[in-house]
């Protein structure tokens, strides 16, 4: 990430403008009976969010843990779509449990090279365990301006899909930094869910149409079962790419901050929102929602995405958002919590690639058990972390020398 993010946040100077959010959603609350929440999801989204789900979440370094499991629960196929896959511990135990896979379990690999250093030390392995390997929009040489909005437009999203019925999303990479609890400097916090149920199907399509793209062939009919109830879970996966206007994404961060009526708590590891999306977050406080917003601080992994986000913090901060810094280690998850029932975990950021130019994947859930183990998570966090806090920010001046540094383009998107 190190390497990543300085070339992509200078290829948004390129010509990368928001769009402009009078024309965005004027969503402000969701109607009170449930028929009519379940169809302002389905008009804002245009897919419903389907009963019968089970839900779980997977904090931190289990994630391998899961990934492998699963794998060797697989009896048809393991689809896994990853923006990093880097050579290292966390890599070898999955190239073992694929090699030792189950007979006749199909494979499937895709992997953005922005992401996956080194992947190329990976991919022979791979292959030779039998996996089909894909490269997402592969590029050669130096990106020049013609291709800087291909360069942009990476896929960001992280999944694993077992036999069509059982899934994984979140923010998790395939690497060192996801070892551990997110409890020390080189071990990144992070959250993920696993799904079972009818939502599994909108994942599987979401990896069909990246597969393609890749060059591979439609997914075969048995990749696509009926799928029972596994739970009483509500939930949609929400699937976005590239937009100039209005994204997926932001649709969905959009509905979801208008959902809330009493309580907003946000974990986002790249917090550069939208004026659309501050906007609505300060209409929220205002409203007297408690709204929270846990952001990566000393650890952040890349210097000028932490000096753009604390550049944001001062119109959010006089409007009562109350925003919090993770102080032990790299706060990589992008997780929501409104109110008792509504939670969103996945690979979506809410800065400007991810709102405008990636491929992106989360879960969409209604559930109170999940909600209330989310909303546990997001205090625990809290612990370990600073909350910043309107007048010391203030008197510190920091906002405006911050924004003197800042490139124009940063600047532009605050």
């Amino acid at each position: 990430m190190r390497l990543v993010w300085p070339i992509l946040l200078a290829l948004l100077a390129a010509g990368c403008p928001y769009p402009n959010h009078r024309q965005d959603l004027r969503l402000r609350a969701l109607p009170e009976d449930p028929a009519g929440r379940e169809l302002a999801f389905e008009q804002t989204l245009g897919i419903p969010m389907e009963p019968g789900n089970g839900v779980e979440l997977v904090q931190n370094g289990r994630v391998f843990d899961v990934i492998e499991e699963e794998i060797r629960a697989a009896r048809s196929s393991i689809h896994i779509a990853s923006y990093i896959w880097r050579p290292g511990i966390p890599s070898d135990r999955l190239l073992i449990a694929l090699r030792e896979r189950a007979p006749g379990v199909q494979c499937r690999v895709i992997v953005d090279p922005l992401g996956s250093v080194n992947f190329e030390v990976v991919a022979p392995v791979l292959a030779d365990a039998g996996c089909d390997v894909r490269i997402y929009r592969p590029y050669q040489g130096a990106v020049t301006s013609l291709d800087a909005v291909r360069f942009r437009a990476r896929m960001h999203r992280k999944m694993v899909i077992r036999d069509g019925e059982v899934a994984l999303t979140g923010g998790f990479g395939i690497w060192r930094s996801w070892l551990g609890n997110g409890d020390a400097p080189e071990t990144w916090r992070d959250t993920n869910i696993r799904v079972r149920g009818p939502v599994v199907r909108g994942m599987q399509l979401a990896f069909a149409r990246n597969w393609q793209e890749s060059g591979g062939d439609f997914l075969p009919l048995e990749a696509f079962p009926e799928l029972a109830p596994a739970g009483n879970a509500r939930a949609c996966f929400v699937a976005s790419t590239g937009h100039r206007f209005l994204s997926e994404a932001s649709r969905m961060w959009l509905l979801s901050i208008a959902s809330a009526k009493h309580r907003l708590w946000i974990a986002n590891s790249y917090f550069l929102p939208s004026e659309a999306i501050s906007d609505m977050l300060i209409v929220k406080a205002r409203e007297g929602v408690d709204v929270r917003v846990l952001v990566p601080g000393r650890y952040h992994d890349v210097g000028p995405v932490l000096a753009a986000q604390r550049a944001s913090y001062a119109r959010l901060l006089e409007a009562g958002v109350r925003i919090y810094e993770y102080e032990i280690s790299m706060m990589h998850a992008k997780t929501l919590v409104a109110d008792d029932t509504l939670s969103v975990v996945g690979s979506t950021n809410m800065d400007p690639l991810a709102l405008n130019h990636t491929d992106e994947g989360s879960v969409m859930v209604e559930d109170p058990v999940l909600a209330e183990e989310l909303a546990a998570s997001f205090e625990q966090d809290l612990t370990h972390s600073a909350e910043v806090h309107w007048h010391g920010w203030k008197r510190r001046g920091l906002l405006q020398k911050l924004k003197e540094k800042l490139p124009w383009f940063i600047g532009d998107f605050l």
